[in-house]
């Protein structure tokens, strides 16, 4: 009996790891000039670029074919050769620069034209993160090292500066009915010599003319992450008020900006590794979890002493706190907390985002890469605490050794060790299940995520696996080759190797698709996730990912 079940196991196996295929092309095209530099426009909006020293080609998305095609020279004579780009898609601009030492030129062209809007030497230094578009006035605000200026985005026009607000503009909220901006600033990463007596600024400001409102400071530490560019905080107004939402809350009188109330702390987080070597910008983040708000009780994470860390119970209406949690154990992070029923779940330690700009040699070539990570910090564990009075509840010694990360499902939290899954009970910190990962035959887990209201998928060293959430078993698996997580959007997962190959898996049945990558090429993930833009040489290839 042993030879056949053993014949029926394999094939089992066989049929849950899927068969590799090819991502199938939907266009090619080859420029009449070299690629050095790319922009991927979504495909709403119909357009990307690829550029070289001397030349830039816009096409459509759609099929690949050319809207235009022109050197600088023809577009602007101030600029002969361009070494930097940075795209504003909402504006359907990008701004052209020719660092020279001392003496920056911008030109600032028209995109789907590709004919010159403005020219100008007078803003020096200007870095991606020193320009904010203003979608509602069509203009820009730059923020330089002695002032913030305001100029129209079709003509360079500058229509008002102030030197009342420091540092780089953050998110903002606009209103429409007093012309008015709410927003905060912030000191780019790797920028932070550009503004001396840098301090943080909360501020409304009168969009017409530049007048200061009101202003005000905030605690913690706006960002933005430094590849990606997504802001790791929320600002809001509602009802007259500006909420704030970075490492807790902080409530502000929108007509005033007197402070209402706060529960926020200052943090920075400790101990996160970064890639080696020569990294030129770094960010972590997800290293705390966002408050949760249940009914009028919002709980907040204090994290200001880096030796003691506790949960707080506020009423949200008020900012009066309720209570202060028994102290938790010496956290570095804390990337997730869940409320559910009459506790309060916390997991301490594990995997966090980081993303990074490096240069790096190779053979005789410099290459600079923009890429991400989700490295483990210490210590590890599992906590939960009363939500009457903040006392603990329970403390797991499971995870001491090791976290990737943990979801709540229903009423339960599903922990990942890297090497198993875990169903825990919260009410009491019991193990309803322990899962090994290697089942999956993807290796040893990296993350895992939800998918349905009964999946789990454990992204692995070389593949996906799924799993399901009531009893552990193993759904389906895809063995792929040595990768890191890429990117996930909706049922489209991306893994990509160090060598920019990618294998674009199907959530719902873990097929996936692959892409060799050639050498130096250079890949972008669609919005959507349905296609790759491939810019190699003097190629752009569009590939569908399902």
């Amino acid at each position: 009996m042993k030879k056949p079940i053993l014949t029926l196991l394999m094939l089992s196996f066989c049929w849950l790891l899927k068969a590799q295929e090819d991502m199938s092309m939907v266009w090619e095209k080859k420029l009449d000039h070299k690629i050095d530099y790319n922009g991927t426009g979504t495909e709403k909006r119909g357009f990307s670029y690829a550029a070289s020293d001397k030349e830039m080609t816009v096409f459509r998305n759609e099929d690949g074919s050319i809207v235009w095609t022109k050197s600088y020279k023809e577009i602007t004579p101030d600029l002969r050769k361009v070494n930097e780009f940075i795209p504003f898609w909402e504006s359907n601009t990008v701004f052209l620069f020719d660092r020279k030492l001392g003496k920056d030129q911008i030109a600032c062209i028209d995109m789907k034209e590709g004919k010159l809007l403005w020219h100008t030497e007078k803003y020096q230094n200007i870095s991606e993160d020193l320009v904010m578009y203003i979608a509602e006035e069509d203009a820009f605000i730059l923020s330089l090292k002695k002032e913030l200026v305001f100029i129209n985005a079709r003509t360079g026009e500058e229509i008002w500066s102030t030197s009342k607000f420091k540092g780089a503009v953050g998110k903002y909220v606009y209103n429409p009915n007093d012309k008015s901006l709410v927003m905060v600033n912030f000191v780019p990463s790797g920028l932070g010599a550009l503004f001396s007596g840098f301090k943080n600024q909360i501020a409304r400001i009168n969009i017409t003319n530049g007048e200061i409102i009101w202003e005000n400071t905030y605690i913690g530490r706006a960002e933005r992450k430094v590849w990606t560019k997504e802001f790791v905080y929320e600002l809001d107004v509602s009802d007259n008020k500006v909420f704030l939402r970075m490492n807790g809350m902080q409530v502000y009188d929108y007509n005033t900006g007197a402070s209402l109330w706060s529960a926020a702390f200052d943090f920075t987080p400790e101990g996160v590794p970064k890639p080696a070597p020569k990294v030129l910008k770094f960010g972590a983040y997800g290293t705390v979890s966002d408050p949760v708000i249940v009914g009028n009780d919002m709980y907040v994470l204090d994290m200001s002493d880096k030796r003691h860390q506790y949960v707080k119970k506020y009423d949200v209406n008020t900012g009066q706190l309720l209570w202060t949690s028994s102290e938790i154990n010496k956290a570095r992070v804390i990337p997730e907390m869940y409320v559910i029923d009459d506790k309060v779940v916390l997991q301490i330690g594990g995997r966090v985002e980081t993303q990074y700009h490096r240069r790096y040699k190779s053979g005789d070539k410099i290459y600079f890469e923009w890429a991400r990570s989700y490295p483990e910090v210490k210590p590890f564990g599992v906590q939960a605490f009363n939500t009457s009075d903040g006392s603990k509840a329970w403390d797991s010694e499971k995870f001491k050794k090791g976290i990737t990360n943990m979801l709540r499902y229903g009423d339960d939290v599903i922990v990942c060790s890297g090497k198993e899954l875990y169903s825990i009970n919260v009410q009491n910190g019991d193990q309803k299940y322990a899962v090994d990962v290697k089942n999956g035959g993807v290796g040893q887990a990296a993350l895992i995520q939800k998918y349905g209201d009964n999946e789990i998928v454990v992204v692995g060293e070389k593949g996906i696996s799924k799993f399901k959430v009531d009893n552990g078993d193993l759904i389906c698996s895809a063995k792929y080759k040595k990768s890191n997580l890429e990117d996930r959007i909706d049922d489209i997962l991306i893994m990509k190797t160090d060598k920019a190959d990618i294998a674009s898996y199907d959530l719902s049945n873990c097929d996936y698709k692959e892409f060799k990558a050639k050498k130096d090429a250079s890949t972008t993930l669609s919005l959507d996730g349905k296609f790759v833009y491939v810019y190699e040489k003097k190629v752009v290839t569009k590939l569908r990912t399902k």
